[in-house]
């Protein structure tokens, strides 16, 4: 009884703190009071009983997803069959022109749930639009105030549009479009296919990515031979997922924390990783298990019963923080220079880290993850709370940058480990950010040699692409000077911004 009361005055506490934080929004009030209500929950049955010490040393982190999930982290409805059917529940008729598209869209993003409540995957919105696109100076207007209301309803940068490879006109008005609004919402990713894409709209796209952080770049045959075919999308950062589908859970571990924890790197390999590899993936598959089994989702949810996604086609996701500190200390624990990035046994050191956590990770049969065949999806997340010193997934500390090149060719020896998700971000100087040609062959380059997703943003940019996401300088500023955000995701930013040097990156010439 009292570990219960004391539970309950914390939670009336914090409810307290929440209603009366001046710097949220009505919305982000609701949110974060319905949060503390999950939390009152205990983590699922079969949560190992290592998960409370190896969190507590910062090992094991759950990303916020709350200690009762009630739907799935990420969901990629297939939204061309809803183009193509329209919605029973939602009560829609397959659209007929440009703004019946867009407006039957507007309603459904509404009604798919995510861990941040904003649907964290849009579509491939230039296919979906391109067959009802017939006068361009009205499809432009139309597509704007789209774009407009998303912005301003959908308030979580979160939230995931995919542009190409193919051209459209859809693409290009929206290219244009992103560089003129200079929105954060929608996060947007171009898949980039050498042999689809013409060489004029990449270099639109750059244009526009130079301009507002918007669109990063994928590689898209990677992914089509990574998820088997083009029925793939990129969600929430970066995490490429099966569209109708997606993730039922992410949680992550900081590699650089298991590392400080071994006394030689036998230890780590043989002892530390293998432990914390098997507790987080059983600690995962709690929280899949609860959401499947006690959750009425996949039986109730319109989405599942019209057959915009299947239950087959979701799996659960292993993140990893830290790679660049976790290698640095096993290279101090052998007397060598910790230099992650620019010296050839570090990185080999770090592909060697990969390569046990890959083997670890894959010990382990999920009984729901049938779409990567009953195994989790490795993903380099990009950083939270108290990620103080830790690097986000595979990339070299802020501060350690190696000339571009070098850089690009070190980046390529780990992408390959992550297909639901890795990138590396390269702002570019006022000079080389007119040169839109140079920079598509930086990225063409960088494909080459195994990269899978880059991103970029002109130096002086009000936007800055922060992890995966985007962020306005002027909405940080405000925002950490009292100021609510319209965007959820600006609170996140300031610790970025202020602590992780995000606007310390090495700007890239030509």
């Amino acid at each position: 009884m009292l570990k219960l009361l004391d539970t309950m005055e914390q939670a009336r506490s914090e409810v307290k703190r929440v209603i009366q934080d001046k710097t949220l929004t009505h919305s982000q009030t609701v949110s974060a009071l319905a949060k503390t209500a999950e939390n009152l929950l205990p983590y699922p049955e079969g949560t190992p009983k290592e998960f409370s010490e190896m969190f507590d040393k910062g090992i094991i982190c759950d990303l916020a997803e709350g200690h009762a999930p009630y739907a799935p982290r990420y969901i990629l409805p297939d939204y061309e069959k809803f183009m193509r059917q329209g919605s029973k529940f939602l009560r829609l008729e397959p659209p007929s022109d440009l703004y019946e598209a867009l407006n039957s869209l507007l309603i459904f993003y509404r009604h798919v749930p995510s861990v941040t409540h904003f649907p964290v995957f849009m579509g491939r919105i230039d296919r979906l639009l391109e067959p009802f696109i017939q006068h361009s100076d009205e499809a432009r207007a139309l597509i704007r105030g789209f774009l407009i209301h998303c912005d301003r309803t959908f308030t979580s940068s979160y939230c995931h549009m995919n542009l190409g490879p193919e051209d459209t006109k859809a693409g290009r008005i929206i290219l244009d479009l992103e560089a003129e609004l200079q929105h954060c919402v929608p996060n947007m990713t171009f898949r980039y296919d050498p042999t689809a894409t013409p060489d004029d709209l990449a270099e639109l796209a750059v244009k526009s990515a130079l301009a507002c952080a918007n669109p990063a770049f994928a590689f898209d045959p990677m992914y089509v031979s990574d998820f088997g075919g083009e029925d793939y999308g990129i969600a929430s950062c970066y995490n490429g997922l099966p569209i109708g589908g997606g993730a039922f859970s992410l949680s992550r571990i900081r590699l650089n924390r298991i590392a400080e924890q071994s006394d030689s790197m036998d230890d780590f390999f043989r002892n530390r990783l293998p432990r914390a590899a098997d507790a987080l993936c059983r600690f995962i598959e709690a929280k899949i298990r609860f959401i499947v089994e006690e959750t009425p989702f996949f039986r109730s949810n319109f989405l599942a019963a019209e057959g915009f996604i299947d239950i087959s086609r979701f799996a659960g996701l292993f993140g990893i923080v830290g790679l660049c500190e976790c290698v640095n200390h096993l290279m101090k624990l052998q007397g060598k220079p910790a230099a992650f990035g620019s010296s050839e046994d570090a990185n080999q050191l770090g592909v060697a880290v990969m390569e046990c956590l890959q083997q670890e990770v894959g010990r382990f049969t999920s009984a729901y993850s049938a779409v990567w065949d009953n195994h989790f999806i490795l993903h380099a997340q990009v950083g939270a709370e108290n990620d103080e010193g830790v690097s986000p997934g595979a990339r070299i500390a802020i501060g350690s940058e190696m000339p571009l090149y070098d850089h690009l060719r070190q980046a390529g020896l780990f992408h390959r480990f992550f297909p639901s998700g890795v990138g590396d971000i390269f702002p570019f100087d006022t000079t080389a950010s007119r040169n839109h040609a140079a920079i598509l062959d930086v990225f063409k380059g960088a494909f080459k040699v195994g990269m899978r997703y880059i991103s970029t943003y002109a130096a002086d940019s009000d936007l800055v692409r922060v992890t995966g996401y985007l962020a306005k300088r002027s909405d940080v500023a405000a925002y950490a000077g009292g100021s609510p955000a319209l965007n959820d995701t600006v609170a996140g930013s300031v610790e970025s911004f202020d602590k992780r040097g995000i606007l310390s990156r090495k700007v890239r010439s030509i």
